[in-house]
């Protein structure tokens, strides 16, 4: 499970999954390129306080080399030179996880479509669509000449039961970004680069501790458990099974044999989610 000598870039990683799958990456021995629009020069547009030199330094502090870059997905000339800075320094690219994500915002919860904010759709698209698209496809020529990588779109399964789902904006952007690796698996498959979305289930980020119960708390998943499948999934010496599919980390969890960092190989709302039962509203 090492991975010594890769190099990886994550995005959306000054907090939640982006984070934790850093952090995991560099426990495992890799260069981790850590992007986000949140940094100490520039403060962060949503006030929090987290930002991406303090993901790289623990990203450094768990064995691996953590290199911060301030990095806006929804400018094209600043991914343009996130790429162009690795491949100055590194020359390589392994791993790339596209996690950046513009919907959080603002709530994506039950409303009816008559009810929505149509700014909510254009952050969903700008900065969750169309940077996954752009950070793809900026990072490609790396990848394709580096060969043998590992590509990753950061996600939600998308159910077939809309009522799992409730928001129109958001389960019809989320199902654009899971089909984007049935291409990606076509375009990269000559250069042995895998590309697939990952799907983790309801994660214990940095805000979420501070909107819930310490029993809600309990059903949740940690964000290195996303990030211990990333880890898998970059260690596998022929991951090409997986190319073109999206997948949640609980099946990755059963496939790789890991488990989240309470020993266990799902969470309990993730469970319940796959039943139908929304443990999400327990009190």
């Amino acid at each position: 499970m090492r991975l010594d000598g890769k190099i990886a870039v994550v995005t959306g990683a000054s907090r939640g999954a982006g984070r934790g799958i850093a952090a995991v990456l560099g426990e495992r021995g890799a260069t981790v390129y850590v992007t986000g629009r949140s940094s100490r020069d520039g403060g962060s547009p949503t006030g929090r306080p987290e930002t991406v030199e303090d993901a790289a330094e623990e990203v450094t502090a768990r064995g691996g080399k953590g290199i911060p870059v301030r990095c806006d997905h929804t400018d094209d000339e600043q991914v343009r030179a996130l790429f162009e800075q690795v491949r100055a320094e590194s020359g390589r690219l392994d791993v790339l996880v596209s996690n950046a994500w513009g919907g959080y915002e603002k709530d994506v919860s039950r409303q009816k479509t008559w009810e929505l904010d149509p700014a909510h759709l254009d952050l969903m698209l700008d900065a969750g669509l169309r940077a996954h698209m752009v950070t793809v496809q900026f990072a490609g020529p790396l990848l394709t000449e580096t060969r043998g990588g590992l590509v990753v779109l950061t996600t939600w399964a998308v159910a077939e039961d809309y009522r799992k789902n409730q928001n129109l904006y958001y389960d019809v952007v989320k199902t654009a970004i899971n089909r984007m690796p049935v291409g990606l698996a076509e375009d990269f498959a000559p250069y042995g680069v895998t590309a697939l979305a990952v799907s983790p289930g309801w994660m214990l980020t940095e805000s979420m501790r501070e909107g819930i119960t310490e029993e809600q708390a309990k059903l949740t998943e940690s964000t290195e458990f996303v990030g211990r499948a990333v880890a898998a999934l970059a260690a596998d010496a022929d991951p090409s099974r997986h190319s073109g599919t999206v997948r949640t980390v609980v099946e990755l969890a059963e496939d790789y044999g890991f488990t989240d960092l309470n020993g266990r190989p799902s969470s309990l709302w993730w469970d319940s989610y796959l039943k139908g039962v929304n443990l999400a509203a327990v009190e």
